[in-house]
């Protein structure tokens, strides 16, 4: 079912009109929509911001920061990982 679907949704008291893929989708970036309007509650009660576009690029770079710390994880265990295999490799050479 790739059938487009239209929506709007809102971030911040506007309204964006998006063309989706379908309801998958869709429930996505509702979960997304709904993550970063909270997000910025949160910053406009528990800091002076003047100006919405500062919100906005505070919930951006918090998103985009948490996005990397991941990848950084992810790297990491992935060489771990990848050690850990080649030790196993070493020994399975070695019996055979």
């Amino acid at each position: 079912m790739n059938e487009k679907i239209r929506i709007k949704i809102t971030i911040g008291n506007r309204v964006y009109p998006l063309t989706i893929k379908g309801e998958d989708e869709e429930e996505g970036i509702r979960t997304a929509v709904d993550k970063i309007n909270k997000l910025i509650k949160k910053f406009e009660e528990n800091y002076a911001v003047r100006d919405k576009q500062d919100v906005l690029a505070m919930c951006a770079l918090h998103f985009a920061s948490q996005h990397e710390v991941q990848n950084i994880y992810n790297e990491s265990d992935a060489e771990k990982v990848e050690n850990k295999l080649r030790e196993i490799n070493k020994v399975l050479d070695s019996q055979i």
